[in-house]
C-alpha cells in the first residue's frame, strides 16, 4: 500500500476554486493593507525599485467589478505563456500522432532494459534537472510529454512523470548556480560578480536533486509493489501507454527525421536564448514552425492536420486557462496598489535580528512574496533593492541576501499555483495542481530545509 497516511484524507478544492479564492482574498486585502509604492528607475531596460522611496498612497479598495475585470486583464498579461502552451501542445500533438515519440521511447527502453527502471528514473530526474539548471523554465514545456511516455513504459504513472520532469526542472531552475533570470538579475542588483558563489549553490542544487531522485524511485517502487492499487493521486490515461511490446519497437527513417527536426529546433532555441536574447514568444514561434514542418513530413492533408491541432489544443486548454486565472491575482494586487506595501513590510521584518536568523527570515519572506510576484526576475527587481540595504545594516553579506532570495523564490515554485509555468507543465502531464500539491509537499519541505541549512552555513562561513 502506498503509505502517505499522514495526509491521505486531505481533500483540496478544485484548482479553479483555489485560484478564485486567492483572487478574492487579494481583493479583500486592498481594504485592509495600506496602499503604497516605491519610486522606480529603468536600469538596462528593466524597471527597478529605488530603495528608501516607499510612500503611502490613498487607499484604493477594489469593487466586485474590478475583481472580475482583472480576469481578462490577467489573460492579456499572460498571453505569451498561454500561447506557448498551445504551440508546444500542437507541436507535440503532431509528434505523438506520427508515432515517432512512442517509437523513440520504446526503442530507448528496449536498449536500456525495463529491469533498469530505477536507474532510468534517477538518470531522467537529473537530465530534466539539468534542463532547469541550464535552459530555463517555460522553455522546457515541450519536453514534458516525453517523461509521460517514459514513465508509462517503465511501469509508472502520470504523477511519476511529473516528479521526474516538472519537479526536477523546478528544483534545477530554482537552485541553479547559473540561472540568468533570477540569480543573474539578483547579482546585477547586488553588484556582485555574475554567477559568483557557485560552489555552495551547486551543492544545494545537487543535494536537492538527489533527494528528489530518491523520492521518485521510492514512489515507483510502491506503485510496482502494489500493482498500482491504492493510488490516490492520479487516474492513468491510456493515450500515453506504449501500444506494443518493448521488443517490437524500432525507429523508421521517418521517425528519425521527425525526432531530428525536434532536436534541431531545441538546439535553435538554446542558441536563440543564450546568444540572441530570445524570450517565450520566440520559442513559441519555433514550436509553431516545427508543427507545420511535422505536418508536412507526416503527409497530413488539411482535414487531418486540423483534427490534430484541435485535439492537441483541447488537451492543453485547461492548463492555459489556469495560467490566465493565476495571473489575474497579480493584476488585483497591482490594481489595489498593495504589492509594494507587502514587499516593504516583509523587508523590514529583518530589522534587529541576528545575522543567521535574518537570513532565514529573508528566505521565508521571499517564499511568501513568491505567491504575490511569481516572476523570479520581477520579484528580484521588486524586493532585492530593499533587502540588500537591510542586509547591510544587520551585517548579512550580499551573497547571502541573494541566496536567501533564490531559496525563497526558487523552492516555493514547487507549490505556487500563481506560477504560470508550473501550471503549464502540469497541464502537459495532465496532472491537476491539487493532486500535485499532495505529492510534492514533502519534497518542498525537505528541499527548503536543505536550502536554509546551506544559507545558515553560508552566514557562519562568511559566504
Amino acid at each position: 500500500m502506498i503509505r502517505y497516511a499522514w495526509f491521505r484524507n486531505i481533500r483540496l478544492p478544485h484548482p479553479v476554486i483555489i485560484l478564485l479564492g486567492m483572487l478574492l482574498a487579494a481583493a479583500m486585502m486592498s481594504y485592509f493593507i495600506q496602499a503604497g509604492a516605491f519610486d522606480r528607475e529603468v536600469i538596462n531596460g528593466k524597471s527597478t525599485v529605488v530603495a528608501g522611496t516607499y510612500k503611502f498612497l490613498p487607499q484604493k479598495p477594489l469593487g466586485i467589478m474590478d475583481v472580475f475585470l482583472s480576469i481578462p486583464q490577467g489573460f492579456k498579461t499572460a498571453s505569451d505563456i498561454i500561447y506557448i502552451i498551445f504551440a508546444s501542445g500542437i507541436m507535440f500533438g503532431f509528434m505523438q500522432d506520427s508515432g515517432a515519440v512512442e517509437n523513440g521511447v520504446g526503442t530507448l527502453i528496449k536498449k536500456l532494459g525495463v529491469h533498469r527502471r530505477y536507474m532510468i528514473v534517477v538518470i531522467m530526474t537529473f537530465l530534466f534537472g539539468s534542463l532547469g539548471i541550464f535552459v530555463g523554465y517555460e522553455n522546457n514545456i515541450a519536453m514534458i510529454p516525453f517523461a509521460v511516455l517514459l514513465s508509462y513504459a517503465i511501469g509508472g504513472d502520470l504523477m511519476l512523470a511529473a516528479g521526474i520532469s516538472v519537479g526536477a526542472i523546478t528544483v534545477g531552475f530554482g537552485l541553479s548556480p547559473v540561472n540568468p533570470y533570477t540569480l543573474g538579475t539578483g547579482h546585477a542588483i547586488a553588484q556582485l560578480p555574475i554567477y559568483s558563489g557557485a560552489l555552495l549553490r551547486s551543492i544545494l542544487c545537487l543535494s536537492s536533486l538527489v533527494f528528489l531522485a530518491w523520492y521518485n524511485v521510492r514512489y515507483l517502487k510502491q506503485l510496482i509493489k502494489n500493482n498500482h492499487q491504492d493510488n490516490h493521486f492520479i487516474q492513468d490515461i491510456d493515450d500515453f501507454r506504449l501500444k506494443k511490446d518493448i521488443s517490437a519497437y524500432s525507429l523508421s527513417a521517418r521517425d528519425i527525421t521527425i525526432l531530428s527536426a525536434f532536436a534541431l529546433s531545441i538546439i535553435a532555441i538554446l542558441y536563440g536564448v543564450f546568444m540572441l536574447d530570445w524570450f517565450i514568444t520566440h520559442i513559441a514561434s519555433v514550436f509553431t514552425m516545427l508543427a507545420i514542418i511535422l505536418a508536412i513530413i507526416s503527409q497530413k492533408n488539411s482535414e487531418a492536420a486540423g483534427k490534430v491541432v484541435f485535439k492537441s489544443i483541447s488537451s492543453v486548454a485547461p492548463g492555459a486557462f489556469m495560467v490566465g486565472l493565476a495571473t489575474s491575482i497579480k493584476v488585483v494586487l497591482e490594481n489595489g496598489q498593495i504589492s509594494d506595501t507587502i514587499s516593504y513590510t516583509l523587508a523590514n521584518s529583518v530589522n534587529g535580528l541576528p545575522e543567521h536568523f535574518s537570513g532565514v527570515v529573508m528566505a521565508l519572506g521571499q517564499t511568501m512574496m513568491n505567491f504575490v510576484i511569481p516572476s523570479g526576475s520581477g520579484q528580484a527587481l521588486a524586493t532585492l533593492p530593499i533587502m540588500i540595504p537591510m542586509g547591510d545594516l544587520v551585517g548579512l553579506s550580499r551573497q547571502c541576501v541573494v541566496l536567501a532570495f533564490q531559496i525563497g523564490d526558487g523552492v516555493s515554485n514547487l507549490v505556487n499555483p500563481a506560477l504560470g509555468g508550473l501550471i503549464a507543465m502540469l497541464a502537459a502531464c495532465r496532472v491537476s495542481f491539487d493532486k500535485w500539491l499532495v505529492f510534492i509537499w514533502p519534497v518542498f519541505v525537505i528541499v527548503w530545509i536543505i536550502g536554509v541549512a546551506g544559507l545558515i552555513a553560508g552566514v557562519y562561513t562568511g559566504y
